[in-house]
């Protein structure tokens, strides 16, 4: 997600969900004490940022990196639940903005894991986050990462495994064009549920893109908000943690759908 320092006045008004935040946000950088989701699902991102791993005895799953330099913060989240960085098999994306890649390429490098994405997702690792498909590409911005030498092999509902980990993918572009929400069962005990971690959702443009301009993938992105409110959802988990607090996948699909709405009627104005 990006967006420029003068912005924020402009976008205070906006609910959480919305918030399409990028650096410099320095509490971003501060590291947040690891905790599990459920069951073998756990958070060990940093302060506004999710990184989802997913744990077995074969080994373990990873989605998002969050930003640039928080690899070491992730990893020391990782070991402090008694894992390790060196048992990730794979790392996932939800979108390829540098607070959700950027770290990527480290954690490989410390892991030897391999990163799968869909085809636009991979491009945009490839080209570290500065892909000029994306509404909020900018030339000349400093919001780019090291480049990640991603499969792009990932279409919607492709399973990925590890060991007895099985997760989902369910392609949802809008936010940017390789945007994937990612779901999968974790039990505790005979308890299990369906744990969604669903893409970015907000409409955000920079420079002289409109959405409007791009009637295909507006198309794309309306589907994405049916998509994501049918997806099996006991828990809901999203990129920034705060945009899935009190939500369901149907609540959270219906603040995008609204906001995409928003921003064509600005648009046509």
């Amino acid at each position: 997600m990006r967006r420029t320092l003068t912005l924020l006045a402009g976008l205070a008004a906006l609910p959480a969900f919305a918030q399409p935040p990028t650096a410099p946000v320095p509490e971003w950088s501060e590291p947040a004490a690891p905790h599990v989701i459920y069951g073998n699902t756990w958070q060990v991102g940093t302060k506004g940022l999710s990184a989802i791993l997913i744990t077995s005895p074969q080994g373990h799953i990873l989605i998002d990196g969050t930003w640039t330099k928080n690899a070491p913060l992730i990893e020391a989240n990782i070991r402090q639940l008694g894992f390790r960085v060196e048992d990730i098999k794979l790392i996932l994306n939800s979108h390829a903005h540098h607070d959700h890649a950027g770290a990527i390429a480290q954690l490989v490098k410390d892991s030897d894991a391999t990163v799968r994405a869909t085809a636009a997702g991979a491009k945009a690792m490839k080209l570290g986050g500065k892909d000029p498909a994306d509404p909020q590409y900018v030339a000349n911005s400093k919001d780019s990462y090291p480049a990640i030498d991603a499969k792009g092999d990932i279409v919607d509902g492709t399973v990925v495994t590890v060991g007895p980990l099985k997760l989902t993918a369910h392609i949802t572009p809008g936010h940017t064009p390789g945007g994937t929400a990612w779901t999968w069962d974790a039990c505790e005990g005979s308890v299990c549920k369906h744990i969604a971690y669903a893409d970015s959702l907000f409409a955000f443009s920079s420079g002289t893109y409109r959405y409007s301009d791009h009637p295909a993938y507006v198309a794309a992105y309306w589907k994405t908000f049916d998509r994501v409110a049918a997806l099996p959802c006991d828990i809901l988990v999203t990129p920034h943690p705060e945009q899935g607090e009190g939500q369901t996948c149907q609540t959270y699909a219906q603040a995008g759908r609204d906001r995409l709405k928003e921003k064509l009627a600005e648009e046509a104005k």
